[in-house]
């Protein structure tokens, strides 16, 4: 008796996940990979805000992006404050931070984004930008980054985010022109000589 009740048990359970399988409650690994990159500018992107609205990337067209994966808990965490800086100093020239917190690297991001916001505000007084907490790389990764890091859209700068605070910086014309990795700290010579220049550029009176 016990032996037909575990069977009906099991049979019954099988028929549950195929029909869950079926109705889409339920993805495999292979339905839930990135999907190809299409689009040709990150403009073409709507992201959600860390409040939970809606923003169409095309906004910040005719300014000087850096995209920054953030995190909590980590140990670059304190750049929160050298990218507060380099926001305050160079905002009026049309250069804005987007920032992304990310849960990719050992759980370093765990909390909601409402925690992440007051983190932020209270801690490092963050006004730039900040977005909805995403993955910024495996199966599960947000399209945006896909675009960021996909070797067909941005064969320059491409490759898989390697770690909480990597920045990409692209131009007032949507073009992806500059990677820098966790290390290199807003401030640095070689992330403030960058945006310096993508924003001398931007300002050179047109011929």
């Amino acid at each position: 008796m016990r032996k037909i009740s575990g069977l009906l048990i099991a049979v019954l359970l099988f028929a549950f996940m195929a029909a869950a399988y079926g109705l889409g409650f339920f993805n495999s690994a292979s339905e839930v990979k990135a999907k190809p990159v299409t689009a040709k500018s990150f403009y073409e992107f709507e992201v959600l805000d860390i409040d939970g609205n809606k923003v169409s990337l095309s906004k910040y067209k005719g300014k000087v992006v850096m995209f920054v994966n953030t995190a909590s808990q980590c140990g670059y965490t304190p750049q929160y404050a050298g990218l507060q800086k380099i926001y305050d100093q160079y905002k009026d020239r049309r250069f804005v931070i987007l920032g992304f917190p990310a849960n990719n690297f050992n759980g370093q991001e765990p909390g909601t984004n409402e925690e992440i916001k007051e983190f932020c505000t209270l801690r490092y007084k963050v006004t730039f930008p900040m977005f909805a907490k995403i993955s910024v790389k495996g199966e599960d990764q947000d399209p945006l980054y896909g675009f960021l890091t996909s070797e067909k859209a941005n064969p320059d700068t491409a490759g898989e985010i390697t770690w909480n605070f990597n920045k990409i910086l692209a131009d007032h014309e949507g073009n992806v022109i500059g990677r820098f990795a966790s290390k290199e700290t807003p401030e640095s010579p070689e992330v403030t000589k960058a945006i310096e220049g993508a924003l001398l550029r931007m300002e050179e009176p047109a011929e």
